[in-house]
């Protein structure tokens, strides 16, 4: 941290952050239907906060649409008080799953979905910018195209200053210079101009206001943690470091009560302002994380009006170029879609689908993550094989199953035994496969059963140790005897 041009790239990745915070904030308020303030104060607090105790450097946290949704029903049905009470409630939770090791399940979200998630993300930051495309006045539109051409063309000439802030302050310069009447940060809402005051939630500290907030929570720190836990996972891979995911889940935690202490409406990982700074910006430092919350703050209390001033086209600018930045273009390129098998396409497709047609992460990577559990299970299902060898004498027959047997394969298994025409003496060789669960031990029971009536021995060979230990304590106790 002592070289000056780390401090210049964090500080100036800092400042760009926090300006595309403010209107995000804003209109995160605007879903979870709140007062501004509100949202700036979430995103200060998360941001401050999780810049000292997250488990991912260079990651922000702030305000998000994801929490918006899940709390806004809360507050329009019982009020701002419970809000903040489930915020503060959400970050017990997430400290206690985070405790419980919730961070080790990521490794079971596959590549596929991980793709899909971020394409899908990058289609959600795209298309949030829309509606201020939309219906404006016609300079909103050169203003808009002018923003893009800095950002392209800006860094070939220099990498000193990142290019969003000097597209965000150019554009400024020429709408107020020429009197450009066009949409500007002020327009979505009034910016505080005094700190927050750290208070109680205003409830009735009851057991029935804790059912009422609980399930709100609960929905609210898993929605978090799912979207912060992907956030630093594609950080990881960006910047080729290791983070503590478990760290990461209780700090989030610890984020949310400052925040709801504070009076905000919770957050977690913001995968469009952590782009920016990781990606467009070059941060890696949690400076830049904290600098983005402190400067949000300053900005709106201290510089209020002319960050009032700031047209919305040059912030949809800096959040178009994240959105492109974001797409893996590379995984719809036809030459990987060509090689990839069609499985994985089919998770990839269905997680995007999912989130774009909810707007919901979660709800997209737990579907694809399903999705991708099934596609292999049938994979894996076909790999189990039979071959019988009879002896020439024909007083013995000889299966040999190949293969991992699980629930999906060995459903299959009782099938592909000869039962009315095998010799008296059965031998069963498992060496060339793997007893994976309770499924695969009543698929041998039943056919040992089958046998037995006929009046046939079975003999199973072969077991390795693990297959063995399960095969002998669950054989034959899983139907109350053969």
């Amino acid at each position: 941290m002592s070289d000056p041009k780390v401090w210049r790239t964090e500080i100036l990745a800092g400042l760009v952050v926090a300006l595309a915070l403010i209107p995000e904030a804003i209109s995160f308020s605007v879903i979870a239907g709140v007062d501004p303030a509100i949202g700036l104060f979430a995103s200060f607090a998360m941001a401050v906060t999780i810049s000292v105790v997250g488990g991912r450097r260079a990651m922000i946290s702030a305000a998000t649409g994801a929490v918006a949704l899940v709390i806004a029903p809360l507050n329009r049905e019982h009020g701002f008080g419970y809000l903040v009470a489930a915020v503060i409630l959400a970050g017990a939770f997430q400290i206690v799953l985070g405790a419980l090791g919730i961070a080790k399940l990521m490794r079971f979200v596959p590549r596929s979905v991980m793709v899909g998630f971020v394409n899908s993300l990058a289609i959600l930051i795209f298309t949030a910018q829309v509606p201020e495309m939309h219906d404006v006045p016609w300079p909103v539109y050169p203003l808009l195209a002018g923003g893009l051409a800095l950002m392209v063309f800006f860094p070939k000439a220099t990498r000193v200053i990142p290019a969003p802030l000097v597209s965000i302050v150019i554009l400024t310069v020429i709408t107020v210079a020429a009197g450009i009447a066009v949409p500007t940060v002020g327009d979505k809402g009034e910016l505080p101009s005094a700190l927050p005051v750290p208070g109680l939630p205003d409830v009735p500290f009851t057991l029935d206001t804790l059912t009422t907030i609980a399930p709100y929570a609960l929905a609210m720190a898993l929605v978090g943690l799912m979207e912060s836990l992907m956030t630093a996972k594609l950080v990881d891979d960006i910047t080729d470091t290791h983070s503590s995911k478990t760290r990461e889940s209780v700090g989030q935690g610890i984020a949310n009560i400052v925040t709801g202490f504070l009076g905000g409406m919770g957050g977690c990982a913001m995968i469009g302002q952590t782009m920016i700074n990781v990606k467009v910006s070059g941060a890696r430092t949690r400076l830049s994380t904290f600098l983005a919350g402190s400067f949000l703050m300053v900005l709106c209390i201290v510089f209020g009006p002319v960050v009032s001033d700031i047209p919305m086209a040059a912030l949809v600018a800096v959040m178009v170029m994240v959105s492109f930045a974001t797409f893996d273009w590379h995984s719809i390129a036809p030459k990987t879609l060509k090689r990839m098998p069609a499985g994985e396409i089919a998770v990839m497709a269905v997680t995007v689908a999912c989130v774009v047609a909810t707007h919901n992460l979660a709800i997209g990577v737990v579907v694809g993550t399903v999705t991708a559990m099934v596609v292999f299970a049938r994979r894996v299902a076909h790999l189990a094989d039979v071959t019988a060898d009879v002896d020439p004498d024909g007083t013995q027959v000889v299966y040999s199953v190949t293969g991992e047997l699980f629930f999906a394969s060995s459903n299959d298994l009782v099938t592909r035994f000869a039962y009315a025409t095998d010799p008296d003496r059965v031998v069963i060789d498992l060496t060339a496969t793997h007893i994976w669960d309770a499924s695969s031990v009543a698929a041998l029971d039943a056919i040992e059963t089958k046998y037995a009536q006929r009046g046939k021995s079975v003999e199973i060979i072969g077991l390795n140790p693990p297959s063995a230990l399960i095969h002998d304590r669950l054989s034959g106790e899983l139907t109350g005897g053969h």
